[in-house]
């Protein structure tokens, strides 16, 4: 799944394990790649500025804060609802 705005992209992977983990994120170019990369392999763009800028301050890698479980649950939530 991918958070966007029009200048930020930040792509997450869940596996129900733990909590979801930044795997690409970028600004300009870089986020206009992760986007096209996330249409040509069928991941779900969920458009929210806002948090993608948050998400694009957690380290590559690393688990999303807890503070921002209930935001990316909702974006887990509609990959889900899209994929379907």
């Amino acid at each position: 799944m991918s958070a966007t705005s029009r200048d930020v992209a930040v792509a997450l992977r869940y596996d129900g394990v733990g909590a979801p983990r930044v795997t690409a994120k970028g600004e300009g170019f870089i986020a206009e790649q992760i986007e096209r990369a996330a249409r040509e392999h069928g991941v779900p763009l969920y458009a929210d500025g806002d948090l993608a800028r948050l998400l694009a301050s957690v380290e590559l890698g690393a688990q999303i804060p807890r503070a921002l479980y209930v935001a990316v649950a909702e974006v887990i939530a509609f990959a889900y609802r899209v994929a379907k």
